[in-house]
């Protein structure tokens, strides 16, 4: 609610208005620059706001994080790895770090984005990255998913793979929040979208052809 943040003189955010109801899936749309990867971070408790308030199950991100994290999964726009390791290594610790996984989860998500795990993640194109990553969050069983440009650098194929996970957690009453730039995929699989642009929000209660006249 009315939440603001600068840095030094410039304005990042400027009373964004945010609802995301369990078991939506809700799309965070923008320009470049408008604010939507802040806003992720103030959600994940890695920044401070500056004005108005946050809440994300009851509880605030920035003094309860560490509560709040233990109920999410969380994939940046942009996937750091450590390269010595192997893309199954990475996973394994990245769940690890959350308390664990399914290890059957994991193969399975493995098979559907087609990732050779033996793989050192050095060698990784900037796509099979994205799916460390993905199989990492999608593996773990959580309330709240947030994805940041989570399909950037991936094909269609396995474009339309994560689309069919996020149908399945709507399925299972997940809660989704998807930043993205793809409209067809905002239209294809969120029920919910919001529009940041020049401070300005936009909330829309569906989403279908008209979407992309939103930016008009």
């Amino acid at each position: 609610q009315s939440l603001g943040k600068r840095f030094g003189s410039t304005v990042a955010l400027s009373d964004l208005e945010l609802v995301v109801e369990q078991g939506q899936v809700h799309g965070f749309l923008g320009p470049n620059g408008a604010g939507k990867t802040t806003t992720l971070r103030i959600i994940l408790g890695l920044l401070a706001r500056d004005s108005g308030q946050v809440s994300i199950f009851g509880l605030d991100p920035w003094s309860q994080s560490v509560a709040i994290r233990r109920r999410l999964s969380y994939v940046p726009g942009e996937v750091s790895l450590w390269p010595n390791l192997s893309g199954g290594e990475s996973i394994d610790y990245l769940t690890r770090l959350r308390g664990g996984a399914d290890q059957a989860r994991i193969v399975e998500l493995q098979e559907r984005f087609d990732l050779n795990p033996r793989v050192k993640v050095s060698s990784y194109s900037k796509g099979n990255r994205q799916k460390v990553a993905l199989i990492a969050a999608l593996a773990c069983d959580v309330d709240f998913y947030i994805f940041d440009e989570p399909t950037d650098g991936l094909d269609p194929l396995m474009s339309e793979v994560f689309r069919h996970e996020v149908q399945t957690l709507r399925e299972q009453n997940k809660t989704v929040l998807l930043s993205s730039h793809v409209l067809s995929e905002v239209d294809a699989i969120c029920d919910h979208v919001t529009i940041i642009r020049e401070e300005i929000v936009k909330q829309y209660p569906w989403v279908g052809p008209s979407l992309a006249r939103a930016f008009d």
